[in-house]
């Protein structure tokens, strides 16, 4: 049984995102929530024991590290590799922001942000494909909470280095807090959108739950 554990949102908008996801699937899948709503990823593990977790999350920050295995290891669950780093996951992002008008002079690649070793590690690796993908365009990284600089505080440097067509490329997967913030920044010209119902993504989800083996999918 393939679990997809999101982190969770108070939007509502967050929940079609996902079912989108879910619906691209070619197998059944349930999720569970790390916060903010239910289920909660135990309430669905714990009639789910031996399914295989995956993680739904573009960084190894706190919820990737420490209290998603924890929460897997009671119901004795297989956890995949979350989504951090992963090519697929940087294509989304950029045809989202082509979607949007495109990069423009400078691009500012907006995380979620982690306080823990190599929780950013996804954003960096998104920030080295876009550099990749539009040779001659900035392309840098900012945060919306736990590491700095803030998106805001790039978008300043952006502006006073004489950029003047500064887009946000969001390295996020469904409305919530942080896109509110990221689409009321002042000094953008376009906001990409979140990427959780990206064909990638749900190619790269069924990847990770395929790579869990055919003994663990058949337990």
């Amino acid at each position: 049984m393939l679990v997809i554990a999101v982190h969770g949102s108070a939007l509502p908008g967050a929940d079609g995102t996902i079912d989108r996801l879910v619906h691209a699937l070619p197998t059944p899948a349930v999720v569970g929530h790390l916060d903010l709503q239910r289920p909660g990823l135990a309430e669905v593990l714990a009639h789910r024991p031996g399914a295989v977790v995956v993680p739904l999350l573009l960084g190894d920050g706190y919820h990737r590290s420490v209290d998603l295995p924890a929460v897997a290891r009671r119901f004795r669950c297989t956890v995949t590799p979350g989504l951090a780093g992963e090519p697929d996951v940087a294509r989304a992002v950029d045809d989202r922001l082509c979607a949007a008008g495109g990069p423009g002079d400078a691009v500012v690649v907006a995380g979620a942000g982690s306080t823990r070793p190599g929780g950013r590690d996804g954003t960096l690796a998104v920030v080295r494909e876009l550099r990749s993908a539009h040779p001659g365009v900035r392309v840098v990284d900012a945060y919306c909470a736990g590491a700095e600089p803030t998106v805001p505080q790039r978008v300043a440097q952006l502006r006073r280095a004489g950029y003047r067509r500064i887009s946000i490329a969001a390295h996020l997967l469904a409305p919530g807090r942080f896109t509110r913030v990221l689409e009321a920044t002042a000094g953008v010209d376009a906001v990409s959108a979140p990427i959780a119902d990206h064909p990638l993504i749900a190619r790269l989800v069924l990847n990770r739950y395929e790579s869990a083996g055919p003994e663990v999918l058949a337990a």
